[in-house]
């Protein structure tokens, strides 16, 4: 991340910390860690926007799989890529390219990002404040995921959406 950028991340943190975001809400209880918890986001998830899709052309990577299996599960998949700039359809969908551009409200952004990267996202997932937002395996950023959850927004990091949907499925 650029210093100036960092500055003005550290600046956004401060500023949330002093605001109305830190209130009264235990916002622990929006970190999402156990069985139960993903379990119940899970079955009350339809919309998903999937930040950092990747196109059919690498289909071969998480990134696209993952997303194309919750697609054919029967979640509503929103892709918001980050590269691609002449692609305007992925999985038959229309692309977006920041969250606040999608219409209506989304049950869960599923990010394929890496953890550094999500700092450039904050802002957009604010402003959009989904219900929950899920860091894929590998993806793990406490910064941001404190952020998120002093603001309201359920947060589940470094777990694969897709191994823990068919968990759901096989129980």
């Amino acid at each position: 991340m650029k210093s100036g950028h960092q500055s003005e991340f550290h600046r956004l943190i401060d500023y949330l910390a002093s605001s109305c975001y830190t209130g009264v809400m235990d916002w622990e209880r929006n970190i999402i860690a156990g069985a139960e918890q993903i379990r119940d986001l899970i079955l009350g998830t339809k919309r998903i926007a999937v930040l950092g899709i990747k196109t059919e052309a690498q289909g071969d990577q998480p990134a696209f799989y993952v997303p194309d299996y919750l697609a054919r599960a029967g979640f509503e998949i929103i892709p918001v890529p980050v590269y691609y700039p002449q692609v305007i359809e992925i999985l038959g969908k229309h692309v977006y390219r920041r969250l606040i551009d999608i219409p209506d409200e989304i049950d869960l952004v599923d990010v394929f990002r890496r953890s550094h990267d999500i700092n450039s996202h904050v802002e957009d997932l604010l402003a959009k404040k989904p219900k929950a937002v899920w860091f894929q395996s590998g993806i793990r950023n406490d910064q941001v995921a404190e952020l998120l959850a002093k603001a309201g927004i359920k947060v589940v990091q470094d777990r694969c959406l897709m191994v823990e949907h068919r968990r759901l499925a096989r129980s």
